[in-house]
């Protein structure tokens, strides 16, 4: 009987460690499992070894004041993995917690198999961090296409597994019909606007987002805002929204059961004529709606000094960079200002059918229509441990 050390940090590495959780099983019925995880990974039969919440810090000024207690968890966490001796550890993206326990395990335990799912961006910055993870890191999960080149170069053995945006529902036709009588939206065109799921993402973004909205306005009147919050940031989005030059309906998760919310946000998501996103993995959730879009983003002066001295590719929006393609217009950094948004946005909505192909495309490569990426990723951790014992 196989036994999986399995570790996740956040709430999306919870949903990956999940969907690989229910993947083993169907491929190793038998399998046993240990480790650290939420809610959804608790569901497929792991006992957490403490909460996963824990470890659910971000930013300098969060993670000071718990620096030794989470210090305390990485041993702890190393100890116990060494001491239990599974077939093989399984970390899941949250590197500064991740890749520290498998250090630990590594310098104490060199024969166990690690295996690291989610590949550093080492493509778009900070390229010596896959030298660095080679040194605990036996194989690696890539959610990207063009990610395993980058692993396989420092030694370490890299499938690309497919991205979970492939196996996220899309609203159906009815979903969309009820959320907009739900809302009062009638059939008027809807625009998304997404600032971000982080305190500081809210407040540097959405003064920009709203500053952008008059222009478009005026020449869309009818155009309806839906901006779907993040539960921590709902009370600072209903806030900073107030001074919009529009009436906003905010999807506030606290409202609504969870289902339920995640009901209207899907639809929301496909209801939309456009959207203006934050940077990041929405883009991907927004082409698999197949919602033409345009990101903005901007972080504080030295995040920008140093991001722009680092950066190794001329885009930060997935959806340009895995369909190989510069068709989603994006506004970074200094690019980030309301006068540029704008007519950015206009140009979207009157000629949104140069997003479609990349949108597909992007989709087709990350893997809709093929094996689910949680079996996929099952699939491959259970050959390369084959290969090691054999």
């Amino acid at each position: 009987m196989t036994r999986a050390f399995v570790i996740a940090g956040e709430p999306s590495g919870d949903r990956l460690g999940g969907a690989l959780m229910a993947g083993l099983k169907t491929l190793e019925p038998g399998i046993a499992f240990d480790g650290v995880g939420g809610e959804r990974m608790q569901a497929e039969g792991l006992d957490s070894r403490f909460p996963m919440d824990e470890l659910s810090v971000m930013g300098i000024a969060e993670v000071l004041p718990k620096y030794r207690a989470l210090m305390a968890r990485i041993e702890e966490t190393a100890e116990t993995v060494v001491a239990t001796r599974p077939d093989v550890m399984i970390t899941i993206d949250s590197p500064d917690f991740s890749l520290r326990v498998a250090k630990r395990v590594k310098a104490r335990a060199p024969d166990l198999r690690t295996v690291h799912y989610v590949a550093p961006t080492v493509w778009a910055w900070r390229a010596g961090r896959a030298e660095k993870m080679s040194r605990m890191i036996d194989h690696v999960l890539a959610l990207f296409p063009f990610e395993p080149p980058y692993m396989t170069a420092h030694g370490m053995a890299c499938d690309f597994v497919g991205h979970p945006v492939v196996s996220e529902p899309v609203a159906s036709d009815a979903e969309v019909a009820a959320f907009r009588d739900a809302f009062g939206l009638g059939d008027a065109p809807l625009l998304l606007v997404l600032p971000g799921s982080r305190r500081g993402e809210v407040s540097r973004l959405a003064p920009v987002f709203g500053a952008a909205l008059p222009d478009v306005l005026a020449r869309h009147p009818d155009l309806r805002i839906v901006l779907p919050a993040a539960a921590p940031v709902a009370p600072a989005v209903k806030e900073a929204v107030r001074d919009w030059p529009a009436e906003v309906c905010v999807l506030d998760p606290r409202d609504h059961p969870e289902p339920v919310f995640a009901r209207h946000k899907r639809a929301a998501f496909r209801a939309a004529q456009v959207a203006l996103a934050a940077s990041g993995t929405v883009s991907l959730e927004l082409a698999a709606a197949g919602t033409p879009m345009v990101i903005a983003y901007d972080m504080n002066w030295l995040s920008r000094t140093i991001i722009r001295m680092m950066m190794k590719v001329d885009t930060v929006t997935l959806v340009n960079l895995v369909s190989e393609s510069r068709a989603v217009p994006e506004f970074i950094a200094g690019n980030c200002r309301a006068e540029k948004i704008a007519p950015g946005l206009l140009e979207v909505m009157a000629h949104p059918e140069g997003q479609y192909e990349a949108m597909e495309l992007t989709m087709q490569r990350l893997g809709r229509g093929g094996e689910a990426p949680g079996l996929r990723a099952a699939r491959a951790v259970l050959d390369g441990l084959a290969e090691a014992r054999a």
